[in-house]
């Protein structure tokens, strides 16, 4: 009845539906816990939905960071858009996330629903109170947490938690890329526009209010193509200098303006052949990218991005670069954006995500605890759902153990890991230490296990030496040689240099730990093939030997030579990746922010041989330790599906153990790029890496006893939750397919 009031009750209110808001409400609801996840428009996903169509970017930085994607919930969503939707199709991003919501029967979802009021007393949020207009009805939530996950931080600001927006003096942080004075200039909004090539010629008459794109500076301060569409046109962005919320409406008008001016520019100004083009789709929604930031416990600074504090209480990571827009936007004279990226990834604290003037608040995704600066790396979307996901766990166990976020991230540390652990969230550096993860106190061995890193080649596919190129190995206890496959044009010396890297999740060479140099021969072996008589490279042995304290990587360097050629290898190897030096352009405005090493040959690597054998994939890798590559792969390998057709691994004890639960996490390749929409595809519908089909097994007497298998396995994750708990002191996880490639890979095998 219109005007009625319905009180919904739950453990914890989640407001705001975007990815960040989306991974609070499941971190907390697969944890047992009753969750409203409260929503304003009539889709999930925030700007990442159909209705906005931003790319989801996060920590890889389009391909700048190794092993940098997201696992946890996010991963879970990467994976499976891969699967389900190869090609970015909008519409079915938003079915992949809202499935994901709906898989939760502890959820309960309420679209199209805007918070208007919220109260409080003694210091705490006593009841949320919206609008649904659909059904015309009024909503309370009450509950005994919230997040706020609502982008503007709409929900934090009518309780009276601390925040601030705008630029911060460049005092306050010691930053250097802060202004000298402070401002209210906050980063823009954006809208989008499909086009899509009708095959026959489509006119396009412009509304009167189209901007004139002509008799703007932007046909020379912006790339404009025929060929772009969405995303491609992220520049176009108004309201950094003026108030994104309460200038929405008309930010809107001028955004939509400008797009429909852009458009016109391509169809009717004769530049382009366009003829054909039609407009398929125009945003109605602003992308809006900041706004309210909260003051948690903590404040995220330039610093923390750039020389990447190790936070004790971290809970997520980043990598995207320090991403800052000039606030005149797409009419500003300067680039529509300048970066600065950190060596590697960085970590965010659970402090940063918890209000200490409201009680029972958190926050996440773009309200965080962070100066604007800072804010311009942790904005982007899929870092939002690692710290969604991140304070949907944090709420969980306050809840669990009774205590605030502060206790929580001060003295109940142990607690928040082992479940940051369990479920597989995002985080460096995060060792298994869960008690009740019953195969930390077993004996790991395996069928098979990779022991020499060979990446010997199917055909000699060359690699020009014109600059340093450097691949990646892990050095796991040492390292004494390696060969790599050369041509040589004429006499001369290849000189090679072994560095470390200075943090386990970066990838760029540090400190000099060995060189030589090696002369190498003008041609290589003849080898007759059939009646064939092909030129066979030589494999080179660099007399190269490194054995640190603990096992890392070393970053091999072969220096240029332009009278080298070097060859592809067969496939990339686990956790190696090749990289080319880039010299920087003489022109190149932000000299602080370039990065030299750009990585190459992503599928195939580089043809090289370790000579010494190595431990980098041993069963125990999958035990406790790392679900992430941290200072090496932290994965199981085995040897070739050739050799070993089903190669399992396996769990022993000491004594019998009652288990209910199983998990397996597989390698899911983390070093590859994934994306939503259409900013680049990857072919590959289930990653090959992945263990596609899989038995648990048990010790039932003198025999094995299967108690669960999975058939079309394309997550990194496999939870087996047992009909009944079964006694045994043996267990067994058996690979029977991968998603392609010639090795079982397993993360982690744990019992419960």
């Amino acid at each position: 009845m219109l005007g009625t009031t319905q009180t919904i009750e739950s453990d914890l209110a989640v407001v705001g539906g975007g990815l960040a808001g989306v991974c609070a409400a499941i971190a907390a609801a697969r944890r047992g816990h009753r969750v409203a996840l409260v929503q304003n428009r009539p889709v999930l996903g925030g700007n990442s939905s159909s209705e906005v169509r931003v790319w989801v970017c996060g920590a890889t930085a389009h391909g700048v960071h190794q092993w940098a994607r997201e696992t946890g919930i996010m991963g879970e969503l990467w994976v499976e858009n891969q699967y389900r939707n190869r090609e970015g199709n909008p519409y079915y991003w938003d079915m992949v996330v809202l499935e994901k919501v709906k898989a939760e029967p502890n959820i309960e979802l309420f679209l199209n629903t805007e918070v208007t009021e919220v109260d409080t007393a003694d210091g705490r949020i006593t009841g949320v109170r919206g609008w649904q207009s659909g059904s015309e009805r009024r909503l309370e939530f009450t509950a005994q947490l919230y997040a706020d996950c609502t982008g503007d931080g709409i929900v934090g600001a009518l309780a009276g938690a601390s925040w601030r927006t705008g630029r911060e003096a460049q005092e306050v942080y010691d930053e250097s890329w802060a202004p000298d004075v402070p401002d209210d200039n906050t980063l823009g909004s954006t809208i989008l526009f499909y086009t899509k090539d009708l095959g026959k010629p489509s006119p396009f008459v412009p509304p009167p209010w189209a901007v004139k794109i002509s008799e703007t500076a932007i046909p020379t301060t912006r790339t404009i193509k025929q060929t772009m569409s969405g995303c491609d046109f992220w520049w176009i962005e108004l309201g950094g200098d003026r108030d994104v919320v309460a200038d929405n409406e008309e930010i809107r008008d001028d955004l939509q303006a400008v797009c429909y001016g852009i458009f016109d520019h391509i169809k009717n100004s004769g530049e382009f052949e366009a003829d054909n083009l039609t407009l398929e789709w125009i945003g109605s929604v602003p992308g809006k990218r900041e706004y309210r930031r909260f003051e948690g416990e903590i404040t995220l600074t330039q610093h923390d991005i750039l020389e990447q504090t190790e936070f004790e209480d971290r809970v997520a990571h980043g990598g995207w670069s320090i991403d800052l827009h000039p606030p005149g936007g797409v009419y500003a004279s300067e680039r529509g954006s300048r970066h600065w990226h950190p060596p590697g990834n960085y970590h965010i604290p659970l402090r940063a995500l918890f209000s200490p003037q409201v009680s029972n608040l958190w926050f996440a995704g773009r309200a965080l605890s962070a100066s604007h600066v800072a804010f311009g790396s942790v904005r982007v979307m899929a870092t939002c759902a690692l710290t969604g996901e991140a304070a949907g766990l944090g709420a969980a166990l306050s809840l669990e153990l009774g205590v605030p976020g502060g206790v929580l991230a001060a003295e109940r540390l142990p607690e928040l890991q082992a479940a940051l652990a369990y479920a597989d969230a995002s985080v460096l550096g995060l060792e298994n230490r869960d008690p009740a993860d019953l195969a930390r106190q077993a004996t790991a061995s395996a069928s098979s296990t990779m022991t020499a890193l060979d990446n010997s080649p199917q055909d000699w596919t060359p690699v020009d030496l014109a600059d340093d190129l450097a691949i990646v190995i892990p050095v796991d206890p040492s390292i004494d040689g390696i060969e790599v496959a050369v041509r040589a044009t004429q006499a001369t010396t290849l000189r090679a240099e072994l560095w470390n890297t200075d943090k386990p999740q970066n990838y760029l060479p540090h400190e000099l730990v060995a060189e030589a140099e090696v002369t190498v021969d003008p041609s290589g072996s003849d080898d007759s093939i059939g009646s064939d008589h092909v030129t066979v490279p030589t494999w080179v042995q660099l007399p190269l030997a490194w054995a640190p304290e603990a096992a890392r990587n070393t970053m091999l360097i072969l220096k240029a030579n332009p009278d080298i050629t070097l060859h592809e290898g067969r496939h990339r190897q686990p956790g190696t990746v090749a990289l080319r030096h880039r010299h920087m352009p003489a022109d190149e405005q932000w000299t602080e922010q370039f990065r030299p090493w750009k990585p190459v040959l992503v599928d195939t690597g580089l043809a090289m041989r370790v000579s010494s054998t190595t431990q980098a994939y041993a069963p125990d890798k999958a035990v406790g330790g790392y679900a992430r590559p941290y200072g090496g792969p932290q994965t199981w390998v085995s040897a070739p599906l050739t050799q070993d057709q089903q190669p399992w691994l396996e769990l022993a004890w000491q004594g019998p153990q009652e288990i209910d639960e199983v998990v397996a996490i597989f390698d899911d390749d983390i070093e590859v790029d994934l994306i939503n929409l259409h900013h680049h595809t990857n072919e590959e519908l289930v990653m090959p890496t992945l263990v596609t089909s899989a038995v648990i097994e048990v010790a039932d007497g003198d025999g094995w006893r299967t108690v669960a298998e999975t058939e079309t396995n394309r997550a990194r994750k496999w939870t087996v939750r047992l009909d009944a708990p079964v006694t045994t002191d043996r267990l067994r996880l058996r690979c029977r397919a991968t998603g392609g490639t010639d090795r079982a890979r397993v993360v982690a095998l744990r019992a419960y």
